[in-house]
C-alpha cells in the first residue's frame, strides 16, 4: 500500500516537473510585468537564446525532407566539372571544392608549348551551358588575352557535351 502511494506521487511530480519544463514562451519572462517583458524582447540576450532555440528545432526526419535552403545548396554540372579536369591536365590541381564549383589550377605549361599557364574555374551553375562556366586564365607575366581564356571555355564546354552525348548513349 505504501509503495502504491510513494509510486503515484512520484508520477505526480514528474508530470508537474515536464509540465512546468514544457513551457518555453514563460521560461525567463515568468512572473514579470508586461512592460518588463517587452523591454526584455529586446535585450540582445534574450535574442540570442530565442534564436538558438528556434535553430535546434529539427528532427531526424529532417534529414529525409528535401528542404534544403537554396541559397546555402550549390549545385555543380558534373559534366563541366569533369571537362574543366580533363581539359586542363597539364596543369596540377591546386584546391578543388565541388561544393562551391571552384577549381584552381597551378602553373603548367600545355603540350607543345612554351608559357606557363595558371587557372581557376568557376562552375556556378548546374546548366550544362556558357553562362555556367567562367574560366580564369593567367601567366607569370599577368593576364592572357580574352580570346585564349574564351578558347579554354569552348574547348571545356565542347567536351563536357561530348562527355554528355557518350553518357546518354549508355
Amino acid at each position: 500500500m505504501r509503495a502504491g502511494r510513494m509510486l503515484r506521487t512520484l508520477i505526480v511530480v514528474t508530470a508537474v516537473v515536464a509540465v512546468a519544463g514544457c513551457s518555453g514562451a514563460g521560461g525567463p519572462l515568468f512572473g514579470k510585468t508586461r512592460s518588463e517583458r517587452i523591454a526584455d524582447q529586446d535585450n540582445p540576450q534574450t535574442i540570442a537564446r530565442a534564436n538558438r532555440a528556434n535553430s535546434n528545432t529539427s528532427t531526424i526526419w529532417d534529414l529525409f525532407s528535401n528542404a534544403d535552403d537554396p541559397n546555402v545548396t550549390l549545385e555543380v554540372n558534373r559534366y563541366l566539372w569533369a571537362a574543366s579536369l580533363d581539359v586542363l591536365s597539364f596543369m596540377p590541381v591546386q584546391n578543388a571544392d565541388p561544393f562551391s564549383g571552384v577549381i584552381q589550377f597551378g602553373y603548367g605549361t600545355p603540350p607543345g608549348g612554351g608559357r606557363a599557364y595558371q587557372a581557376t574555374v568557376f562552375i556556378k551553375d548546374p546548366a550544362l551551358d556558357a553562362r555556367s562556366l567562367n574560366v580564369s586564365l593567367r601567366t607569370r607575366g599577368g593576364t592572357v588575352s580574352r580570346d585564349t581564356q574564351r578558347a579554354i571555355e569552348d574547348a571545356i564546354l565542347t567536351r563536357a557535351r561530348q562527355l554528355r552525348i557518350s553518357d546518354s548513349s549508355l
